[in-house]
């Protein structure tokens, strides 16, 4: 029997304590009852980006150890969470990402040099999210999900099917911001799916506490909103069920939270030093659970790339893709860029407000007599 509320709305069940997995550790697929894998195709797109995004992320940290990054937040580790959930995204869809998702920017389609501009202390977000339908990145904890909210509800009165992916990490399902998104969201009924990065430690903080729930997708509940938890380092798994929740929020569903259980192999940033609250042997596990591990591994049992010659040549060819991003970053960031001071007015009003026409042309005219 369906049950629903005195408003006739769908009780959403509770969330499994047991997280969809669609391939193990090992390769090896993992039937499920309701979710299943991207064809071959899919599953290369997957991997393809993954692999990328790991190059990304080391060629990103060398970059801050180098001082060319003021600040790089790695997510090595959570590629499959960034990956697929992004690629479940629709053209007319928007991602709202935070610090530590420059994985899904550039999975996203958004310029790699662009994605690093903000981690250099340069202009604004460093990218036109109109251009790639992705906001700026979100440095305080859980701003992004209240914006993403407010997108999707003016979208949808508008008439325009746009739905939105809001990146979050544990942490900041802890913050006030979450729990006004999270009720707006189901309140409103806008088409939002809030993907959730349990990777362990807000900084140096456990998860154990931060909740007393028994996943993070069970904070669903309490919403009136549909919860799913995911194995994070699963790339097919999140797809799959990250595209059913999108599409069942165009749909007229409702919202959701996708928790991803993962974590953070690297330092919080370049800056932390995690063997201060963190056990070696915690990293060992996770990475013997490694995402792209995994998917290289399916696709080699299954083929999925050709026979046998032709997968390894397939897989070399990623490498090779994702070395020439890396070598590209490298070079595009080697010289020191000239910043223009004035820029900082630049984008912030849709009409310059008089006040800050005049600041602007005093910083100009200062500039000029130094």
């Amino acid at each position: 029997m369906k049950h629903t509320d005195e408003r006739n709305r769908p009780v959403p069940p509770l969330p499994s304590t047991e997280p969809v997995r669609l391939v193990d550790r090992h390769g090896q697929r993992v039937s499920h009852s309701f979710f299943t894998a991207p064809d071959h195709t899919g599953l290369a797109d997957l991997h393809r980006a993954m692999v990328i995004g790991r190059r990304f992320n080391q060629q990103a940290s060398t970059l801050a150890r180098q001082g060319r990054l003021a600040v790089y937040p790695s997510s090595t580790g959570q590629e499959a969470a960034q990956v697929g959930g992004v690629l479940a995204l629709g053209d007319q869809d928007w991602l709202f990402p935070t610090y530590r998702d420059s994985v899904a920017l550039v999975t996203h389609g958004v310029d790699p040099v662009e994605t690093l501009t903000l981690f250099r202390g340069d202009w604004h977000a460093g990218y036109d999210p109109h251009r790639y339908r992705c906001a700026p990145q979100c440095t305080p904890l859980a701003t992004n999900a209240s914006h993403a909210v407010g997108l999707t509800y003016a979208a949808r009165r508008k008439g325009r099917d746009v739905a939105a992916l809001a990146i979050m990490g544990d942490g900041a399902t802890s913050e006030g911001d979450a729990h006004e998104a999270y009720n707006f969201a189901a309140v409103w009924n806008t088409p939002v799916v809030f993907l959730v990065q349990n990777n362990h430690w807000a900084i140096s903080v456990p998860l154990s506490t931060q909740t007393a729930a028994p996943t993070l997708a069970h904070k669903a509940v309490g919403y009136g909103m549909r919860g799913y938890h995911v194995d994070g380092n699963d790339a097919a798994a999140v797809y799959a069920v990250v595209s059913h929740a999108l599409a069942e929020a165009r749909s007229g569903g409702g919202p959701a939270i996708v928790e991803a259980l993962t974590y953070r192999v690297d330092p919080h940033t370049n800056s932390d030093a995690p063997q201060r609250y963190r056990d070696d042997s915690e990293v060992a596990y996770w990475r013997e659970r490694d995402p792209l591990t995994r998917m290289a591994a399916l696709i080699r049992r299954e083929g999925v790339l050709g026979d046998e010659e032709e997968t390894e040549r397939a897989l070399a060819a990623f490498d090779a893709e994702a070395e020439k991003v890396a070598t590209a970053v490298r070079d595009r960031m080697a010289g020191e860029d000239e910043l223009d001071p004035a820029s900082l007015f630049s984008d912030v009003y849709a009409e310059v407000p008089p006040i800050l026409r005049e600041e602007r042309q005093e910083l100009v005219d200062g500039l000029r007599e130094a």
